[in-house]
């Protein structure tokens, strides 16, 4: 699979909370031995925390910032911006930040390594996925953006 490669398929499910993505090629291995973990299917909260805008990732090197209570978010909306990317509205009004292809396919191929991390950096900030609040995020290396 080809970084950047527009999906074959983008689907909402019924209740909002999960975005379903296929790409062509998904049965494809990727670099450094990491195996597709596709058709991906995202959560709603996960798409929220990890948004490519600069509420979350900041706007300089060290800016990033760590968004808790998204557990119940849902996405309203989904808008095609171009041939690249899509635009994911969400039930607590976020709307900023494009998600290109490329930033998809990575958020599905490392889904489980940030959740992981994301969770941790949860519990080392005391903050929780019920209740809103953000803080500076304090990663040992902050997962890259496509």
């Amino acid at each position: 699979m080809q970084p950047g490669l527009p999906p074959t398929e983008v689907r909402l499910s019924a209740d909002k909370s999960t975005l379903h993505i296929s790409w062509p090629g998904q049965q494809a291995p990727l670099s450094a031995g990491l195996q597709a973990a596709l058709p991906a299917a995202l959560p709603a909260e996960y798409l929220r925390v990890e948004s490519p805008s600069a509420e979350v990732k900041g706007h300089g090197p060290g800016s990033a910032r760590l968004v808790a209570g998204k557990q119940a978010v849902r996405i309203t909306g989904l808008e095609a911006v171009g041939a690249y990317a899509l635009k994911i509205i969400f039930s607590d009004g976020h709307a900023t930040g494009l998600y290109t292809w490329a930033y998809l396919q990575e958020l599905a191929t490392q889904q489980p390594t940030r959740w992981q991390t994301y969770l941790n950096d949860l519990a080392a900030a005391g903050l929780n996925r019920e209740e809103a609040a953000t803080a500076p995020r304090r990663l040992a290396q902050p997962p890259k953006m496509a």
